[in-house]
């Protein structure tokens, strides 16, 4: 559904085009005529926020899958080991 609605929006280019092209901010209606934000400022925090959710996601993962899989079938085998001595 298309609305009527004409919004102010900030695009920004993403530096690593591997995770996403583009990040896109909706402005707030009062974001420019209340508390003296410049259009500078908020294409600043724009780019502050989008690299700041790069910076977030990476490293998270401290165990690759493939170790988690690794460490499965390990158990497996110890659990089976065990139960044909028992």
């Amino acid at each position: 559904m298309v609305q009527g609605i004409s919004k102010r929006v900030v695009v920004v280019k993403s530096p690593d085009k591997r995770i996403f092209e583009e990040a896109i901010f909706i402005l707030r209606e009062d974001a420019l005529s209340s508390s003296g934000v410049s259009a500078e400022d908020i294409v600043k925090e724009a780019c502050r926020a989008a690299s700041g959710y790069l910076r977030r996601g990476r490293g998270k993962r401290f165990i690759k899958p493939a170790m988690f899989t690794a460490a499965g079938l390990a158990l497996a085998g110890l659990g089976w080991g065990i139960a044909m001595i028992l």
